[in-house]
């Protein structure tokens, strides 16, 4: 496996994903402590939106440093291509 250099956005994704971890946590807590179902799903969907925003974030900076690089050594590679790429892959 080859490694990166951190990215800016890293210290952000490592901060989403600690709080995502949290929230699993009191998952677990509450499951183990007999709490309401409604109260465990608000916390699971507290870990999903966070390990989600996690993910976009690591996709949209990997789009916007690493392959800026790829296509800039691409001669053939249209940066319209990309720009419409970065556009579309905001919805991920």
């Amino acid at each position: 496996m080859t490694e990166h250099a951190p990215h800016a956005t890293h210290a952000d994704i490592v901060k989403r994903l600690k709080r995502a971890d949290g929230h699993l946590h009191s998952v677990i807590s509450m499951i183990e402590g007999g709490r309401p179902c409604e109260d465990i799903a608000q916390q699971l969907h507290a870990v999903e939106k966070a390990i989600s925003q996690a993910k976009r974030i690591l996709i949209q900076d990997h789009i916007d440093h690493c392959l800026d690089t790829a296509f800039a050594d691409a001669p053939a590679a249209s940066p319209a291509s990309l720009d419409g790429f970065k556009k579309i892959a905001k919805y991920l």
